[in-house]
């Protein structure tokens, strides 16, 4: 059994005990309910041996799409923490409101979230050359919030310093643990940080075309400009004339590779890509792993991202 099927049963296990196991004693440690892959990976992360955690969205389902059982609702309520980020899981949100009560914990108030316009900001000087040709995406909405903030490794690490301090109102005795954790957690994402950084300082292509908008996040933390070609949700497909429009860019801007994802269909950015005669390569949006991941965990998914952002966008 390899570590990603014995985590899906492990999830399994503590979600479909309901009521009477969900709750813990605090001699027996905190019960963590994470509402997909990367808010999971960084509680693991922070609280270490003294919490026990699980991920409301499985291995190979997409985060966006969750729909809850009655026994995950039941693990909701009965959890001392429920992680979740608001606005990016319908369904949580609404046992977030119902059931969670103060045990709900939005990590979105600690990655400093915004507008999906604003998270493109920082780029390059010369990033939204055109930009004004650029298509808008299916709804135009350039005030939507962008949720996808662990693409950004800085942000993820401030969820964990913030997720840390949580932990300890709930668990005082564990206090210097998760303050050594976290603390770990951040020397690691800001080295992944720094690597990231100098890998992609001075990409020949600088516009970074994606299935679904992202990877907005991390455009702007290093120097590059994403369009997505479906939006902030997968869901939410863009017309024929939309489509035109990106291939379009695609060839004015010299843009030589179209990513696709892991969890999404692939048709409507092959679609984009065989209209503009390039290719495609799977770039993560790290929203869940599966048995293709790249990687074992977060880490090793975003080493294995960067490899791929190196060829795709020509960087040196």
């Amino acid at each position: 059994m390899n570590r990603k099927t014995a985590l899906t049963f492990a999830s399994a296990a503590l979600l479909l005990a309901g009521c009477g196991d969900a709750a813990r004693s605090a001699d027996d440690g905190l019960t963590v309910v994470a509402g997909f892959y990367p808010l999971e990976w960084a509680a693991e992360r922070v609280g270490g041996d003294r919490i026990e955690v699980s991920s409301l969205t499985p291995p190979g389902a997409e985060a966006h799409d969750l729909e809850l059982t009655p026994q995950e609702v039941g693990a909701v309520s009965e959890a001392d923490l429920l992680v979740y980020l608001e606005g990016f899981q319908p369904a949580l949100d609404e046992a977030a409101g119902a059931e969670a009560g103060d045990s709900a914990w939005d990590a979105g108030t600690a990655a400093d979230l915004v507008a999906g316009d604003s998270a493109h900001e920082g780029e390059g000087e010369d990033a939204h050359e055109g930009e004004e040709d650029a298509p808008e995406g299916e709804e135009g909405d350039p005030e939507a919030v962008d949720p996808h903030f662990w693409l950004d490794p800085t942000r993820l690490a401030a969820v964990g310093d913030a997720l840390a301090g949580r932990l300890t109102e709930l668990d005082p005795d564990g206090a210097a643990t998760y303050e050594e954790n976290a603390a770990a957690l951040r020397a690691d994402l800001e080295a992944l940080d720094t690597e990231i950084r100098d890998a992609l300082a001075g990409c020949t292509v600088g516009t970074l075309v994606t299935a679904h908008d992202a990877f907005g996040y991390l455009a702007a933390r290093y120097g590059l400009e994403v369009v997505g070609i479906s939006g902030l949700s997968p869901s939410q497909e863009p017309d024929p004339a939309q489509l035109a429009e990106i291939s379009t860019l695609v060839r004015e801007r010299g843009v030589t590779t179209v990513y696709t994802e892991t969890l999404v269909d692939h048709d409507v950015a092959e679609t984009v890509a065989e209209e503009a005669g390039v290719a495609t390569v799977v770039l993560d949006p790290l929203e869940g792993l599966t048995d293709e991941s790249a990687g074992s965990d977060y880490l090793e998914v975003m080493r294995a991202n960067l490899g791929t952002l190196q060829q795709g966008q020509s960087c040196p």
